[in-house]
């Protein structure tokens, strides 16, 4: 037996659904899109919905925690390509042209050091200095030693660039090329440097393996029978 349609409206609209409160009007918005709405028009939405839920959290957030959010977002920006194309804008002409420039070496590293005014940022090979140290906290800390002796470790950014040796000598040399820029800047900074010892080259070297020793000094054991 068939219902007409008239009675099938009266008989629900006597049905009481229960009420549902949302905290998001966004998305109860959404459902109230004309069937017609097209999917990219949806995801449109979606993401604008998104987007003005995140402000009001990060607009909560202290000051410091908001700095950092930024900071790292910067350096997901600079990465890879353009992180090296960021590095060549800061030094039009190469490092050659550069006017605070200088030379460390450590073992058989060599480094190549530039300083420009910033915020103490470090670039090597065009690479980030923590991703080329690997993370390394002592490595990366060599790097900013005059910078930190002299209070300066805010006021500039370091630009390498580092061949040969491994990555304990680079890290070294890079030192020593800061600290001899830090001296181009200005000869008040010579004193505390020297103090430091940081401008003292390290000339100690491996000893090379000699013919007839297993290395450089160590002999073969000696069997008396």
């Amino acid at each position: 037996m068939a219902l007409s349609v008239s009675s099938l409206a009266a008989a629900l609209s006597h049905l009481s659904l229960p009420s549902t409160s949302t905290s998001k009007p966004h998305q109860a918005s959404l459902l109230r899109l004309h069937p017609s709405t097209s999917r990219r028009a949806v995801s449109l939405a979606l993401r604008a919905s998104a987007a003005e839920v995140a402000e009001p959290a990060e607009a909560g957030l202290p000051a410091e925690e908001v700095v950092a959010v930024e900071e790292e977002a910067e350096e997901d920006a600079l990465s890879g390509f353009a992180l090296r194309k960021y590095v060549k804008q800061r030094l039009p002409g190469g490092f050659a042209a550069q006017r605070i420039t200088a030379t460390g070496r450590r073992k058989t590293a060599i480094a190549r050091v530039v300083l420009q005014e910033g915020t103490g940022k470090v670039f090597i090979n065009f690479r980030d200095a923590k991703e080329y140290l690997q993370g390394n906290p002592m490595w990366m800390e060599y790097c900013k030693v005059p910078l930190v002796t002299l209070g300066f470790e805010n006021n500039y950014d370091i630009f390498v660039k580092v061949h040969g040796g491994g990555l304990s000598g680079q890290a070294q040399a890079i030192c020593l090329g800061v600290a001899r820029a830090l001296v181009k800047i200005s000869t008040a900074n010579k004193v505390p440097l020297r103090s430091e010892g940081l401008l003292t080259r390290d000339t100690r070297i491996v000893e090379r393996k000699k013919a007839g020793l297993k290395k450089a000094r160590k002999r073969p054991q000696f069997s008396k029978r």
